[in-house]
């Protein structure tokens, strides 16, 4: 696989998960460089229709904290465009769950526009933050 100097991997990283650290160790396989952008707490809410349960300040540490993240960006919008004019990177890494969907796609046109690739890797399968809020959900409920 092609080696990059930058890799950015945006996201919400509430209740840090196990696909929250394969997709970030998945960048720092092809790239020199980790930039995690942290989606905050409003931006999260519109995308989302719902509060994160870790509060923005907390996500951000704990993202800068994994030991693999060279810098951590708050995201006032989910545009992948603004995020490369601020941070610069050459590839943006998503889940393959992306791939061949029309907001992946749109992110490929994008982002070659600006000479960025998108790498994309398997996506963890039945953990995400929507399925640990239902599990948490279920548990209180019983």
């Amino acid at each position: 696989m092609k080696r990059y100097a930058s890799a950015f991997v945006p996201g919400g990283f509430d209740m840090f998960h196990i696909g929250h650290l394969t997709i970030l160790r998945h960048a720092s396989s092809i790239a020199d460089r980790v930039i995690a952008g942290v989606v905050d707490d409003e931006t999260l809410f519109l995308m989302k229709n719902r509060r994160p349960v870790v509060r923005q300040a907390d996500r951000v540490e704990i993202v800068g904290s994994v030991g693999i993240v060279d810098e951590v960006a708050v995201l006032g919008s989910t545009s992948k465009v603004d995020a490369w004019h601020r941070l610069g990177f050459d590839v943006v890494v998503k889940g393959d769950d992306w791939r061949d969907t029309p907001k992946g796609d749109a992110l490929e046109r994008e982002m070659r526009l600006l000479g960025v690739d998108v790498a994309y890797f398997p996506y963890t399968q039945g953990t995400s933050s929507t399925a640990l809020r239902d599990r948490l959900r279920v548990r209180t409920a019983s």
